[in-house]
């Protein structure tokens, strides 16, 4: 999980660093959400382990 979003955060820089704006920011959003998830799961996986 933690690779996609980095995968989508460098494709948002190519793409601002090209000009598509557009593309940028949907690219990041992915991003953002995928490393909401990623981080949601950590902290599940974490607990669950501690119990």
């Amino acid at each position: 999980m933690l690779h996609y979003a980095l995968v989508f955060l460098v494709i948002a820089i190519i793409a601002a660093v090209l000009g598509f704006g557009g593309i940028a920011g949907a690219a990041a959003g992915f991003a953002k959400i995928l490393f909401v998830v990623f981080l949601i799961l950590a902290v599940v996986a974490f607990l669950r382990k501690k119990a």
